[in-house]
């Protein structure tokens, strides 16, 4: 079968590697002088930017990650907007970066989405959008100042399944020494959070053959490098209270109102490696991201040791989550929630 492509999006065969793929076009606006521009269309295309740009020097920069799904009728609709507009100007606000008005940031990826309709994939595909937000100015002698000059743009890509082979349950490399990210700063949606985080992954990757990292620094369980982290039985979900160590996450949101609506008892609390272990033992893990939706636990690995989780298989309440979730963002399900507009 065809590969999903932008001359071929609809196709139902697996698209191209996530993120991969782009649309034609993108909106951006400029802060020059105290103001941001008019918005514009413009063909996707390498940047022009001035190589002493404080986006280059000192990682001034913040994103979003959302997506856009067509519905059954054919509209397009976006998931969780409002919530990720506003993570956004709390992340403009971490790096020290101007945002957008929030009504122009909706307008710029609600223009994106229309301009991408025709590369938009039939479910369980989407449209996955990236508004980006860089410092600009060109002072490489402004290591202590905030940048004057931004420019703000929003990406669209046609994607599939996140996780190179889809629904396979993921191993996971406990790490209780290393944070994530600074403290007090993993709450910013921010390109350094995820750098922090990448040679611990590929470590990983390279040493154990896992997929991910979960850092719990001190035994304290917070998230992996790009993912919040669930423990789930038949009556309960677990997962650590909001604080700024760790991103919150909008799919993290939507899946803890979603199991309370389910019936499940929802338990947010600080927990440890300990815990981790002695819940799997009858119980599942599970990570969430807007990329990722939800995927399944199969293996941890920690201090040398191998603990599987539900016999190396992804459990039926990660299914039954991750499918009543997936239904509500393609619309086969009813949005009791009103996340889509």
């Amino acid at each position: 079968m065809e590969e999903a492509t932008l001359d071929n999006p609809q196709t139902t065969a697996k698209p191209a590697p996530f993120g991969t793929v782009f649309a034609d076009t993108m909106t951006v606006t400029r802060y020059v002088d105290g103001v941001w521009s008019e918005v514009e269309s413009i063909p996707v295309a390498p940047l022009s930017i001035h190589p002493g740009a404080h986006v280059l020097h000192y990682a001034s920069t913040c994103f979003e990650g959302l997506k856009a799904f067509r519905m059954p009728d054919g509209d397009v609709r976006i998931f969780r907007l409002d919530r990720h507009l506003a993570r956004l100007q709390q992340s403009a606000g971490l790096v020290c970066l101007p945002a957008p008005p929030t009504d122009v940031v909706e307008q710029m990826v609600r223009q994106t989405v229309a301009e991408s309709r025709n590369i938009l994939p039939t479910p369980p595909g989407a449209l996955y959008l990236r508004p980006t937000l860089i410092g600009t100015e060109t002072n490489i002698g402004a290591a202590g100042a905030a940048s004057t000059e931004a420019m703000f743009y929003v990406l669209a890509s046609p994607v599939g399944d996140y996780f190179s082979g889809g629904g396979r349950p993921l191993s996971i490399l406990i790490e209780d020494q290393q944070m994530r990210s600074a403290p007090g700063f993993g709450q910013a949606k921010t390109g350094g959070n995820y750098a922090s985080a990448l040679r611990h992954v590929i470590r990983g990757r390279n040493e154990q053959g896992v997929d991910q990292v979960l850092f719990c620094p001190n035994g304290d369980v917070q998230e992996t490098g790009a993912s919040n982290f669930f423990l789930v039985n038949d009556r309960q979900l677990l997962t650590k209270p909001l604080d700024s160590s760790f991103l919150h996450g909008v799919t993290r949101d939507s899946v803890v109102t979603l199991a309370s609506h389910l019936g499940y008892e929802v338990i947010e609390r600080d927990f440890t490696v300990d815990d981790i272990k002695d819940w799997i033992k009858t119980g599942e893990a599970m990570l969430s991201g807007t990329a990722a939706v939800l995927a399944g636990v199969g293996k941890f690995v920690h201090d040398g040791r191998e603990y599987v989780v539900n016999d190396g298989k992804i459990g039926p309440n990660t299914q039954r989550l991750r499918e009543a979730l997936v239904g509500i963002q393609t619309g086969t399900d009813e949005d009791v929630f009103g996340w889509l507009s």
